[in-house]
C-alpha cells in the first residue's frame, strides 16, 4: 500500500523534523541523528525530576508526541517498532538529569527493558539519580508472565509528569508511578493489520472477522472473533475488563490505533459508557490517538481506578497538545428545539391501499440500497443507496402517523418526514417536491397534475433540467408518460431516462457535476436509478 514517505531509512529522522518544526519552539534535538534521536523540552533547566520515556516508533503521537511541561522531559525515539540504543537513551538520560534526578518509564518489551535498563546502570556510574519503572498494563494475555506495555502508559506519563512539574521528590514520583501501573489495564482490537514502511502487509485477519488482544507492533492477537458491529466490539473488550476491574470509580483511555476515523472513536465511545463496565467510568481521556500501531484499524481501552489526588493530577495543565485532557463523564444534555421548528403532527388517518403503496414503494428502496450505493460510488461518495434506504425505513415507521385517507395532507406529511429524517441535498429536494405537491393538491389538482407541479418546484430551487445527469431525466418523462398513458408506460420512460444518464459525462447539477467525464462515462445516475426501479416495480 502507497504511503506518504521518501526513503524508508529517514522515515524516523524527517517526522521528528516535522514535528519539531510545528511546535512552536517548545521542542528541540539532541543532536547525533540518524543514531542518537532524542526529542527534549526546549525550556529544560534540569531543576526537576527528568521523565524520559520512548520506545520504537510508529506509536505516534506517543512518545515524542507527550514531551513537554507537565508530562515528559525527554522521549528517546527508535526504528520503527524497534527499541533504541543504549547510547541513544544514555544520551536522553545525560541531556535532561541534574540534581533532583530521572525517571524511566519503559513499556514492558525486552528490547525497551534491556537498553533503558544498561543505560540506566551506565548513567548510575555517572553519579546520577536514576530510578525506572516498566509499564505492563496489557491483559489479552492473563496468564502471560511478562505483560506488555501499551497504552495505559500515557497514565502513568500524566500522572508522573503533574507531580514532576509541582516539584516532587523522584522516590514520591516513582511510588505513584508504580501505583498507577499495578491498577492500570488495556487490551485492543482491531479489523486489520498495521503497514510497516517499506514492508508487505500482513493479511491475517480475514474478512468478517476482528482480532481481539493485539499487541501495538502488530503482534497476533489472543483470538479472532467474528465482527458484527461496533458495540459487539466493544462489548468483547469490556468482558475482559470486567474480570480485572472493582467496583468503584475508574478513569478510561479511548484510543485509536491509528486506523480507526473520527466517527467510528466517537461511535465506540457512545457504546463504552453504555457497556456493562460503563457505571464505574467516571472520567475519560480521548477518543483520540495516542499510543498508536501505524495505520492499524483499531482501538484499545485502558481504565484505572483513580483517587481523588489522581485525579487532580489527571486534570492539571500541560503543554504537549497531543493530551486530549480528562473530562467526566456526563449524560447527553438535550436542548429544546427553538420556537417553530418542533414539526407540526398532522392528524393521523387510515387507509389500507395507501399504507400498501406506500410500503411496497419504501421496500423497493430499500433493497436497492447495496446497487445504488455502488453507482454512487462511481460518481459520489456512496450513500445515496443508504441515504433512500434510510428515508424509506423511516417513512414506512411513521406510516401510523400519517394522514393516508387525505392525499393532499400526505404528501405536505410525508414532505415533513424527508426533511427530518433524510439528509443531503436528495433529502431536501425531495422534501420540497412532496410539500409543494401537496400545495397543488390543496388548490384543487389531481393527483398526477400535482407531483408534476411538486417537480416543477423542485427543478426551479435545485436548477436541475433534463440532461443534467441527476433523477429528473428519470423522472420528469416518467410523470409525463404517466399522465398521458399510464403506469407501465412511464416505467419505460423512467427506464430510458436513467439508461441515458449513463451516456452523459458531463453533469450540471449534484455532485457529478465535481467529478471527471471519464469516472461518470457508462454510469447511470444513481438518483435516476432509483426512479426508474420504483417506477418498474410499481408497474409489475
Amino acid at each position: 500500500m502507497a504511503q506518504f514517505i521518501n526513503e524508508k531509512e529517514a522515515t524516523v529522522t524527517e517526522a521528528i523534523d516535522g514535528l519539531l518544526q510545528a511546535s512552536g519552539g517548545e521542542l528541540a534535538r539532541l543532536d547525533g541523528y540518524p543514531h542518537i534521536r532524542v526529542v527534549v523540552r526546549a525550556d529544560w533547566d534540569k531543576s526537576k525530576v527528568a521523565l524520559v520515556s520512548g520506545g520504537g516508533s510508529g506509536h505516534e503521537p506517543a512518545h515524542a508526541g507527550f514531551v513537554g511541561k507537565g508530562m515528559l522531559t525527554a522521549a528517546v525515539c527508535g526504528d520503527v517498532f524497534a527499541s533504541p540504543s543504549v547510547d541513544a537513551v544514555l544520551a536522553g538520560i545525560l541531556a535532561v538529569t541534574g540534581p533532583a534526578g530521572c525517571l524511566l518509564i519503559v513499556k514492558n518489551y525486552t528490547g525497551d527493558r534491556l537498553n533503558f535498563g544498561l543505560a540506566a546502570e551506565r548513567a548510575r556510574a555517572f553519579g546520577l539519580k536514576v530510578n525506572m519503572v516498566i509499564v505492563d498494563d496489557d491483559i489479552a494475555l492473563p496468564d502471560l508472565p511478562q505483560p506488555r506495555g501499551v497504552a495505559g502508559t500515557l497514565f502513568v506519563h500524566k500522572i508522573a509528569g503533574a507531580l514532576a512539574e509541582s516539584g516532587e521528590p523522584l522516590d514520591k514520583i516513582t511510588s505513584a508511578a508504580e501505583r498507577v501501573i499495578a491498577g492500570t489495564s488495556t487490551i485492543g482490537m482491531s479489523l486489520d493489520t498495521c503497514t510497516v514502511p517499506g514492508s508487505p502487509k500482513e493479511n491475517r485477519i480475514g474478512a468478517g472477522k476482528a482480532e481481539l488482544g493485539l499487541g501495538i507492533h502488530g503482534e497476533a492477537g489472543v483470538q479472532q472473533i467474528a465482527y458484527q458491529n461496533a458495540r459487539q466490539a466493544v462489548a468483547a473488550v469490556t468482558e475482559k475488563l470486567a474480570k480485572v476491574m472493582k467496583s468503584k470509580p475508574h478513569v478510561v483511555l479511548l484510543n485509536n490505533l491509528g486506523g480507526a476515523s473520527v466517527l467510528e472513536m466517537s461511535i465506540l465511545a457512545n457504546d463504552l459508557t453504555q457497556s456493562d463496565i460503563g457505571k464505574n467510568l467516571k472520567l475519560i481521556v480521548g477518543p483520540a490517538s495516542l499510543m498508536t500501531s501505524l495505520d492499524m484499524r483499531g482501538f484499545s481501552v485502558s481504565v484505572y481506578a483513580y483517587s481523588a489526588e489522581d485525579q487532580a493530577l489527571l486534570a492539571a495543565p500541560c503543554s504537549p497538545s497531543a493530551w486530549p485532557g480528562c473530562k467526566a463523564i456526563k449524560p447527553v444534555s438535550v436542548v429544546e428545539l427553538p420556537d417553530g421548528l418542533r414539526p407540526i403532527q398532522p392528524i393521523p388517518s387510515q387507509h389500507k391501499d395507501t399504507a400498501a403503496f406506500l410500503t411496497k414503494c419504501c421496500q423497493v428502496l430499500i433493497a436497492a440500497e447495496a446497487d445504488l450505493n455502488a453507482l454512487d460510488a462511481k460518481s459520489g461518495d456512496g450513500d445515496t443507496g443508504s441515504t433512500l434506504a434510510g428515508a424509506a425505513r423511516a417513512l414506512i415507521d411513521a406510516l401510523d402517523r400519517m394522514p393516508l385517507a387525505d392525499h393532499t395532507q400526505l404528501f405536505r406529511a410525508i414532505g415533513q418526514e424527508l426533511s427530518q429524517t433524510m439528509g443531503g441535498s436528495s433529502g431536501v429536494l425531495l422534501a420540497i417536491f412532496f410539500t409543494a405537491a401537496g400545495d397543488a393538491a390543496s388548490s384543487g389538482l389531481g393527483m398526477i397534475a400535482s407531483l408534476k407541479e411538486g417537480l416543477a418546484r423542485m427543478q426551479k430551487i435545485g436548477g436541475a433540467q433534463i440532461g443534467d445527469r441527476t433523477m429528473v431525466d428519470a423522472l420528469k418523462p416518467a410523470l409525463d408518460e404517466l399522465e398521458a398513458k399510464g403506469l407501465a408506460d412511464a416505467a419505460v420512460a423512467a427506464r430510458s431516462g436513467a439508461a441515458h444518464t449513463a451516456t452523459i459525462t458531463k453533469a450540471k447539477a449534484g455532485r457529478a457535476s465535481y467529478i471527471s467525464a471519464e469516472q461518470l462515462d457508462g454510469h447511470v445516475d444513481p438518483g435516476a436509478e432509483a426512479v426508474a426501479r420504483l417506477f418498474e416495480q410499481l408497474a409489475t
